[in-house]
């Protein structure tokens, strides 16, 4: 569900402009403290906002409708604010009276995770149609999408973009590029047959340099939501049998899907959460808990009909979660309560701790917290794709280097939270 920017892509960035900018001379022992960031009025969480800010906020305006909170006004009001004219949203702008130009860093993700909150917050169907627009505008020919427009497309992108337009209702599957693509076709390109020993079901990010589909934990979870036709929120049904990997040497969307929860809930069984591969570099080769990934697997499992598969996970987030949630902010808090609500729990009782209270502490009050149901739509107004124009070239390289300057300066823990480590060398 969650969708990350890649760490191995990220710490590939440092690595250059550590090099580029390595210094003749040694680097004075204490250098000058960062200033801390300014937190607009409305934003969730009090750190730096600059790579995550539109994402964490969607994540906790969408959990807080599933679990019948109604957000402050100042807080969905901030959301939209942040919207292009053409109907697309960066990852935050700092100044949003200031129009988006060429410069600004189009983020088909930042988008996808708006949409979804707009919906679920409802009123804003014309922000919505516009959205949407600009993601129809900026699909791959191979039908799916990247995380800035005009690079190869991702299971994760492909995956968050595809709940957008089922959260919106738009049908996604009748979406087609230019070249006649639709969305599934990109997403089941990723899938790796069941025949694969390594990581037989899952999907991958991307191929790697050698066109290998590596397994994606991340990825994975993402998918499988999207194949099934599901966007963050999923309430899965009753237990639906054992997971199992179907051959079958050409599957569908669905069928691509349900093989990707067998993966999920094989790695699961194994120790009760799934791991991080360590960064490029790293002294210590072992791999990590993944507390974010571990939940959006919850929700991946629950929506295949598989919730009995994920108790082991969900006892493991009780457990050990707090730190992570707590250092991780709304999105962390969000990211758990999709998990709960998605697998029959109560966010208010997450193993004695109340997650919705915890995750409204980290913005303004909310409007009420025994809100109606998520679905307000009765209340959209109205509104066409075709308002908004397309904007400028993302240089989306230069995005992924400014990330990797971000990480360097403490606060990779919130990079990590939107796209967690690929496993692609």
């Amino acid at each position: 569900m969650t969708v990350r920017r890649s760490a191995s892509a990220l710490a590939a960035a440092s690595a250059v402009l550590c090099v580029a900018g390595a210094p003749a001379v040694a680097a004075p022992a204490a250098p000058s403290p960062s200033p801390s960031p300014v937190i607009p009025s409305g934003l969730y969480g009090t750190k730096d906002p600059t790579y995550d800010g539109v994402w964490r906020q969607s994540l906790a305006l969408t959990a807080q409708r599933t679990v019948k909170t109604v957000p402050a006004e100042q807080a969905v009001d901030w959301l939209v604010g942040q919207q292009c004219a053409n109907g697309a949203f960066a990852s935050y702008r700092p100044d949003a009276t200031e129009p988006c130009d060429a410069k600004t860093m189009l983020d088909t993700n930042a988008t996808a995770a708006a949409v979804q909150a707009l919906v679920a917050v409802g009123g804003h169907g014309g922000a919505v149609q516009k959205s949407l627009g600009w993601l129809k505008s900026v699909q791959n020919e191979d039908g799916g999408w990247s995380y800035n427009p005009g690079t190869p497309s991702d299971a994760n992108s492909t995956s968050v973009v595809i709940g957008a337009f089922a959260a919106a209702e738009a049908k996604p599957g009748e979406l087609r590029s230019k070249a006649g693509k639709n969305p599934y076709d990109a997403l089941v390109s990723f899938a790796i047959p069941c025949t694969d020993k390594a990581g037989g079901g899952a999907f991958a990010y991307q191929p790697d340099k050698s066109g290998a589909l590596l397994a994606n934990g991340d990825a994975t979870a993402a998918a499988v939501l999207a194949g099934l036709g599901h966007g963050m929120v999923a309430e899965g049904p009753k237990p639906d049998g054992e997971p199992k990997c179907d051959t079958v040497a050409t599957p569908t969307p669905e069928q691509a899907a349900r093989n990707g929860a067998a993966y999920l809930a094989e790695a699961l069984a194994e120790a009760g959460h799934l791991d991080s591969p360590p960064m490029p570099g790293a002294t210590d080769p072992t791999p990590l808990p993944d507390f974010g990934n571990t939940a959006d697997a919850v929700v991946a499992l629950s929506a295949a009909g598989h919730a009995d598969k994920a108790a082991s996970a969900m006892r493991w987030l009780e457990k050990n979660s707090a730190s992570w949630a707590k250092e991780g902010g709304p999105a962390a808090y969000a990211q758990l309560v999709l998990a709960v609500h998605a697998s029959g729990g109560d966010a208010r009782d997450f193993g004695g701790v109340d997650l919705v209270k915890q995750l409204n502490a980290t913005g303004p009050a909310p409007a009420s917290t025994t809100g109606p149901d998520a679905s307000l739509r009765e209340g959209t107004d109205s509104g066409s794709a075709a308002e908004g124009q397309m904007g400028g070239d993302s240089a989306g390289i230069w995005w992924i280097v400014g990330a990797g300057l971000a990480a360097g300066a403490g606060i990779g823990f919130v990079i990590s939270t939107r796209r967690k480590q690929t496993k692609q060398s």
